[in-house]
């Protein structure tokens, strides 16, 4: 099984972020993840500071991959070129680690749709997975945070 957490219910607290906000295709995505990455770690870095979290992909849009690939931040940073500020909002989530290969993902984005629904919440918008690997691991020991904001019905 390649969940290794309970689905979860977390509130969130808002986290600065620096971000590249862009579509792309499902084929692009893995090089322009690394390609964002390490253009916003080279902007920390002329500036001197450092990630407060992991990297992570913000999905505003999964038909049409509309993406924030990005960095929390300790603080709100000015953006350059490409790079803009952005946050990840505060607000009530759900969420699961995963490991493995991007093909089995769907298996634990359904098991957290049919949580959300059982547990009386309602989706509400962007989903953000946060990327514990690197280019360096193989694909069976990817890991990730997939997080999925909620709310209660009104």
């Amino acid at each position: 099984m390649p969940r290794l957490t309970p689905i979860t219910l977390l509130k969130r607290c808002v986290s600065s972020t620096l971000v590249v906000r862009t579509k792309t295709s499902v084929q692009n995505l893995p090089s322009l993840i690394g390609k964002c990455y390490g253009e916003i770690a080279a902007y920390l870095g002329e500036m001197g500071e450092s990630p407060a979290d992991i990297p992570f992909v913000a999905y505003h849009d999964m038909q049409n991959l509309d993406v924030e690939i990005g960095s929390p931040v300790s603080s709100d940073l000015p953006g350059k070129g490409d790079i803009i500020q952005s946050c990840i909002p505060e607000g009530l989530s759900v969420f699961s680690v995963y490991m493995g290969p991007y093909s089995q993902m769907e298996t634990v984005y359904s098991e957290m749709a049919e949580w959300i629904s059982k547990n009386g919440f309602i989706p509400t918008g962007t989903v953000y997975e946060h990327y514990y690997d690197g280019p360096d691991f193989p694909e069976s020991q990817y890991l990730k945070k997939i997080v999925m904001p909620v709310k209660k019905p009104e």
